[in-house]
């Protein structure tokens, strides 16, 4: 049976995630408020942000970042693009 969160990206009840995609309390939060649609389009732009902005995620600016933008965006606030960036058609 599948599973059903109110995704608070969508604000609406939608298929939630199989686990916690973090650990800790936040993994918890992300498990019990984000939808996996909403997870795997984080995930998409997360992917296109490490990859055009070049960032180590060594570094903890990049991490810090990264938790910053992936909050905006779960939260329906604009987000960071790379510059010149045109998705595949």
């Amino acid at each position: 049976m599948t599973r059903t969160v109110h995704c608070r990206k969508y604000d609406e009840d939608l298929e939630g995630l199989d686990d916690a995609p973090l650990p800790g309390p936040k993994g918890q939060e992300i498990f019990e408020s984000v939808s996996k649609k909403a997870w795997l389009e984080w995930q998409d732009l997360q992917t296109m942000l490490i990859n055009e902005k070049h960032l180590n995620l060594r570094d903890a600016d990049a991490r810090k970042y990264l938790t910053e933008q992936r909050e905006r965006f779960l939260n329906n606030d604009p987000v960071d693009h790379a510059e010149g960036y045109l998705p595949p058609e």
